[in-house]
């Protein structure tokens, strides 16, 4: 029987198949950064039967945004729409989590309040765009938050953390991958801060540790994730010593009890497959962590068996492949071929290209 669907536990959360829907920012929310009956319908196709979603990631804060279109959960009005999609994946049998973000330095003037530059650790300017309502644009420079701010962003994220409760969602994910707000503290090619927060090791992780507490004071450890990508580089992100730097975070979090960790191997940069390598990075901090372990970057259905064969992982998160197949895990499950994606429909637009791809019983 193929490990993939193998019943498996991430903290209090009981899944049927090892078959993750990973995070994928699609940029299809409606007036207000609303969840609307769009992404409902997009939501209610990916949902398996005992299988696991992780949103698309979702700003905590007005000032976490990157891309234009995506959904919040900044504000209680947000609620009642993703209320509607994980009522709708519970009716489908599906779990679904939250992934909480804030985007720091990863932004633009015109996407925050009033114009203001983006926050982050340091005033360090990030290489690439955001995606602004007015098309793509390089990254803003950003400034260094104040001491005596960052307890309010982290307050942000319990906040968000609050609002998918009361939106139904199973637990929720912080983001703390891709070069956003809680990487850009930990690495020290972005945090270059001389207080509580910035130097040895201990300090730059108390920023995602600190998140991670407050998703934990509202939801328990046993419903609280954490992504991590311990090799990337999207968004000129840098660390000394990479392997010191996360394996202490695997340690911590373990300790926390945390429901899962996501790990993002190296040959994904951004949604681009870069290179053809070993899933090295999960291998590694499994050394650390002991808990549930999700894989996610560049898996095609042998490569997920492989890994969890191997006990790497505990379950592998697809992207792509989940945005072109609807009903992945039966594709999987019965090796079935899938559908190709259409690349310039992953970033905003309407149906074409996010819900009207074909499923099983629609092709024969």
């Amino acid at each position: 029987m193929s490990m993939l669907f193998m019943p498996f536990r991430a903290g209090a959360l009981s899944l049927d198949h090892r078959v993750v829907m990973a995070p994928l920012t699609r940029m299809r929310s409606e007036p207000g950064d609303k969840a609307g009956a769009l992404m409902r319908e997009y939501y209610t196709q990916r949902t398996s039967h005992g299988g696991l979603i992780v949103s698309e990631a979702t700003p905590v804060a007005r000032e976490g945004y990157g891309y234009a279109g995506a959904p919040g959960i900044y504000d209680d009005a947000h609620i009642d729409g993703w209320r509607a999609v994980t009522d709708a994946v519970h009716a489908g049998g599906g779990r679904i989590v939250m992934q909480l973000w804030h985007v720091g330095r990863q932004s633009h003037r015109d996407l925050q309040p009033d114009g203001g530059a983006p926050v982050a650790p340091s005033a360090i300017r990030a290489e690439g765009d955001a995606y602004t309502p007015n098309g793509a644009a390089p990254f803003s420079m950003p400034r260094a938050l104040e001491l005596h701010e960052i307890p309010c962003v982290i307050e942000q994220f319990r906040q968000g953390a609050a609002r998918a409760k009361a939106a139904g969602f199973d637990g929720v994910e912080i983001h703390g991958a891709n070069g956003y707000l809680p990487d850009q503290f930990l690495q020290d090619g972005t945090n270059h801060r001389t207080d509580d927060y910035g130097g040895p090791i201990e300090n730059r992780a108390r920023f995602l540790l600190e998140v991670t507490q407050a998703a934990i004071d509202v939801w328990g450890a046993d419903r609280v994730g954490v992504r991590l990508s311990p090799s990337g580089t999207y968004g000129s992100m840098s660390d000394s010593n990479p392997q010191e730097t996360f394996g202490y975070v695997a340690e911590k979090l373990d300790e926390m009890g945390i429901a899962y960790l996501q790990v993002v191997e190296p040959r994904i940069k951004g949604t681009e497959l870069v290179a053809e390598s070993d899933a090295v990075a999960a291998r590694t901090l499994r050394r650390a962590f002991r808990g549930t372990l999700i894989a996610a970057g560049g898996f095609d259905s042998a490569s997920a068996e492989a890994i969890i064969r191997a006990g790497d992982a505990d379950a592998v998160a697809f992207g792509r492949a989940f945005i072109s197949n609807p009903d992945l895990p039966e594709r999987l499950r019965r090796n079935l071929p899938l559908n190709p994606y259409d690349r310039s429909t992953f970033y905003g637009g309407g149906a074409h290209g996010y819900t009207d791809y074909p499923a099983l019983e629609t092709v024969g």
